[in-house]
């Protein structure tokens, strides 16, 4: 369950994939989970019954986490990903950096919808709190474990 009451920022996908996954607890796997609880409750020996066991934790972690997606949805603060000219690095922005001869672009992010996989980082993230705040032909310098690299800002958009 989520435990702090700050915000939680998404972008409107992001936003749009907590609702349709709340939907599809609440409208589809929930309902299913609660016919198999009955059928497995109505074959006898509910001490001994496996089925009616894993039905029972099935529909308990899908109630948890429908409130703890209601929590949430609650908390949502859309970020604006939509800017038309970014001055400087916000949530929302996507950044084209340069660090050596590589060019990356990276889109920031809240935490919830932080994936480094997809050039998708938190603004609580090291590198994401280093760009917030910073304008075209900023440079910031990052530690990593193999060292320091250093990022020149190309694009804010």
């Amino acid at each position: 369950m989520v435990k702090t009451q700050e915000d939680i920022f998404l972008t409107i996908q992001g936003h749009a994939k907590l609702l349709a996954e709340h939907r599809s607890l609440k409208d589809e796997k929930r309902p299913k989970a609660v016919e198999r609880l009955a059928s497995a409750r109505m074959m006898g020996d509910l001490a001994e019954n496996s089925d009616y066991i894993q039905a029972k934790e099935e529909l308990s972690f899908i109630d948890g986490r429908i409130s703890e997606l209601e929590e949430m949805i609650k908390r949502v603060k859309l970020i604006d990903n939509l800017h038309k000219s970014c001055q400087e690095v916000r949530l929302g922005c996507r950044v084209t950096v340069q660090a050596g001869k590589e060019q990356k672009i990276f889109h920031l992010v809240g935490e919830w919808e932080a994936d480094p996989s997809s050039a998708k980082i938190s603004h609580r993230s090291p590198l994401g709190q280093s760009l917030l705040g910073k304008k075209i032909g900023d440079k910031i310098e990052i530690e990593v474990p193999v060292g320091k690299i250093a990022y020149t800002i190309l694009t804010i958009e």
